[in-house]
Order: structure tokens, then C-alpha cells, then sequence
């Protein structure tokens, strides 16, 4: 079996376009909720979200091409061309052929169908932009990406909601492992901050209605109330070890477990027992060959919502048994909201920084401990830690699905 690499990433976020600017921002425990801008939000009863800061699409693609890609194409070629650019690869020295791309999104074009359905109730049908279709499917991201860098092994994006980001991950790595390619650009992709969007969430009471950005995500805290929309997208570079290696490239961590079930119970709601995500956990523990006690930090999914924080600490005990009160955890959606199906790919990201320099990011907004909520969730200030080797990444999604990747330091033995 082949060892599979991190050798590039790229992120735009709402604390930071970049990441370096992402992380830095993580270790300093910075907000990036605030109040809606993109739209008036007064009629929706839902006041905040986490919306990118300063993006220009320009600086990634011609102007042209900004107006034929959603928002969600463009935050994922941004990620995927630093992602690029970060690692060094060079297309015309490597077999394009075994070069691939997995990049999803749990829900593609929202912005570009809301603006065309009001366009085709207001001024007909043969208004609707000619370029709709290729905007708003959710594989145009991965599609866009493969063609800007010229990716010509496997193409596909995987919609499993909030743990899109983190199967593209896993399923990467899987693909690579196994022999099939030698360099995946693999995570997610997510633009939903638009009055559809915040409706359709708000309708569903999954969003947050706090008015104050310091108390809207607020993970495993007993105020909180519901999730805080975020958007953006993270990109990782995955490639099989000798290939990096043979080239020279500067490797930044390793994937060496992935896990994925399925509740089968609710659409919505996680089980109450924890064992569809605890077992997913224990899936990419035993692929990684490490136990409970090997696992120094869990970047949970942690979404501020009253069951699934709930519901993620009990999953995290199913799997980690008496460790699960040893292991530290931290919500990194308490500062950029929750990215749907970028979620995953960003708090990978988040992993893969946090081994490499063995500093764990906070839960920020942590004020009231809850009886249901009582591990060590790393609250409201970041931890530097003499050794971090071992980092679980879990991402739970509507539709009962769980995905956890583990990410290792980088070590060449």
C-alpha cells in the first residue's frame, strides 16, 4: 500500500484567504461572524453569518470568467490554484493522466438558481442565462478546477452534505493509497450565504438567532442555539509519498485512516447513541494502526446546534472510551460558521497546521458548560502542546452521514 502526503493547500475563509492568514487567525482565537452584508436579512429572523472578507475572484480567473462561475467555483479554484501554487507541482513533468481532482460542494450554485428563478418569475423564461446549467451543478467546481490545471485523471465531486469536504478527503486518499492516481486535489467547496440560502436553514431552525457575532457559533456551549452559516473553501494537495518525494516537494503531513457510516435514522438529527459517528472514528483509527491513547487532538464537527453537540460528545466517548476525557477537542466553526460541504476540507486544513506546529486552536464563545457537553473542548484559547502526531478530523452530515479522516505529523520513518 502506498503512504499518501500533503504536499500543498490552499483556503479562502471568512478569516483569512489564505492559509496562512487562516491559521493565524485560528491560533489568535479571531471572529469571523458578523452581521449579514450581502443582503437584507431583517424579514429571515436570522441576523448573522460568516461571509468571506476582501475575496477578488480576478486575482484567480479572467473577469469573463467570473461572471460564467457561481461563487462556489470561484471559492474553489482560488483554493485549488494556492493549492497548486503551494506545492510546487509542475504539470508538465508529471503524468496528467494519474493527476486528478475531488472537490464537492453540498449544495453547488445556490446564488447563481435564486438569481435565475427570480429572473425567469420576472421576466420570462427566455431570460435565464445561457450559462445556468454549467453554474449551479455541484460538479462544476471540480470540473473548473481540472481544467484550469489541466487534472485529466479522475474528476468527480461526492455530495454528502456537511462531510462532503471530509469524504473528498478520504476517498482521495483511498484512490492514492491503493495505487489508482498519484496526486489528487481533493475538498470542498460552499457559497450559500444568500436569502435562499439563510431561509431555507432558518425555515428548518438549524440556524442560530442570536444578534450578538460573539454568542452565534458557540460549540458545546449550553446557550447555544443553532449554527452560524460560514462559506469558502479548502484545497489539499494529496499525493502518493515516493511521487513527492522524486520531485522534491515539501511535505506537510500525511493521511493515514479514513472512516465513513451512516446513522440510517433521521434526515437531519444525529443518533442519540453516538455509534454512527463513533464507529466512523474507530474505522479511521484502525486504518491508521493507532489506539484512543495515540490521538493528541480532535477537530470536531461541532456545529453550535443543541443535538449534534450533544450527540458528537457522546459519539466521541463510543469511540475513544475512558480516553475521550484525556483527548483535547475544539470547535474551529466557533470562528468561521459552518461551510456545509467545505466544512470538512478547511478543518482538515486546520489538522494538518495544528501537527505541524503543535499548537491545538480554540472553541471560542465558551461561557456555560453543559452537563451533556462535559469533555475538554479546548475553550476560548488556543494550546501549545510539546508533541501533537495524531489528529482526527469529523464531519457529520444531514442524511445520517459520517466521515472522520486522521492526519499525521509528518514524519519520514
Amino acid at each position: 500500500m502506498n503512504r499518501v502526503v500533503i504536499t500543498g493547500m490552499g483556503a479562502v475563509t471568512p478569516i483569512g484567504n489564505s492559509v496562512d492568514a487562516f491559521w493565524e487567525s485560528l491560533k489568535a482565537g479571531k471572529n469571523g461572524v458578523t452581521e449579514i452584508t450581502r443582503f437584507d436579512a431583517s424579514e429571515t429572523g436570522v441576523t448573522l453569518a460568516a461571509e468571506l472578507k476582501d475575496f477578488d475572484a480576478t486575482v484567480y480567473m479572467p473577469k469573463k470568467e467570473t461572471k460564467r462561475t457561481d461563487l462556489f467555483s470561484q471559492y474553489g479554484i482560488a483554493a485549488a490554484v494556492q493549492a497548486m501554487e503551494n506545492s510546487g507541482l509542475d504539470t508538465e513533468k508529471i503524468d496528467v493522466d494519474r493527476f486528478g481532482v475531488i472537490v464537492s460542494s453540498g449544495i453547488g450554485g445556490m446564488n447563481t438558481i435564486q438569481e435565475q428563478v427570480i429572473k425567469m418569475h420576472d421576466r420570462g423564461p427566455q431570460r435565464v442565462a445561457p450559462f445556468f446549467v454549467p453554474m449551479v451543478i455541484g460538479n462544476m467546481a471540480a470540473g473548473n478546477i481540472a481544467i484550469r490545471v489541466g487534472a485529466k485523471g479522475l474528476c468527480t465531486s461526492i455530495v454528502t452534505a456537511c462531510a462532503s469536504g471530509t469524504n473528498s478527503i478520504g476517498e482521495a486518499f483511498r484512490s492514492i493509497k491503493h495505487g489508482y492516481l498519484d496526486v489528487i486535489l481533493a475538498g470542498g467547496t460552499e457559497a450559500t450565504i444568500c436569502e435562499i440560502g439563510i431561509a431555507g436553514f432558518g425555515a428548518l431552525t438549524a440556524l442560530s438567532k442570536s444578534t450578538d457575532p460573539e454568542r452565534g457559533s458557540i460549540p458545546f456551549d449550553k446557550e447555544r442555539n443553532g449554527f452560524v452559516m460560514g462559506e469558502g473553501a479548502g484545497v489539499l494537495v494529496l499525493e502518493e509519498l515516493q511521487h513527492a518525494l522524486d520531485r522534491g516537494a515539501k511535505i506537510y503531513g500525511e493521511v493515514v485512516g479514513y472512516g465513513s457510516t451512516c446513522d440510517a435514522g433521521h434526515m437531519t438529527s444525529p443518533s442519540v447513541d453516538g455509534s454512527g459517528a463513533g464507529k466512523a472514528m474507530i474505522q479511521a483509527m484502525k486504518e491508521a494502526g493507532i489506539e484512543p491513547k495515540d490521538v493528541d487532538y480532535i477537530n470536531a464537527h461541532g456545529t453550535s446546534t443543541p443535538a449534534n453537540d450533544s450527540a458528537e460528545t457522546t459519539a466521541i466517548k463510543y469511540a475513544m472510551g475512558e480516553e475521550a476525557h484525556k483527548v483535547p477537542i475544539s470547535s474551529t466553526k466557533s470562528m468561521i460558521g459552518h461551510l456545509l460541504g467545505a466544512a470538512g476540507a478547511v478543518e482538515g486544513i486546520a489538522c494538518v497546521k495544528a501537527l505541524e506546529n503543535d499548537f491545538l486552536p480554540p472553541t471560542i464563545g465558551f461561557k456555560e458548560a453543559d452537563e451533556a457537553c462535559d469533555l475538554d473542548y479546548i475553550p476560548n484559547v488556543g494550546r501549545k502542546v510539546e508533541s501533537a502526531k495524531y489528529a482526527l478530523s469529523n464531519s457529520l452530515g444531514f442524511g445520517g452521514h459520517n466521515a472522520v479522516v486522521c492526519f499525521k505529523k509528518w514524519e519520514e520513518a
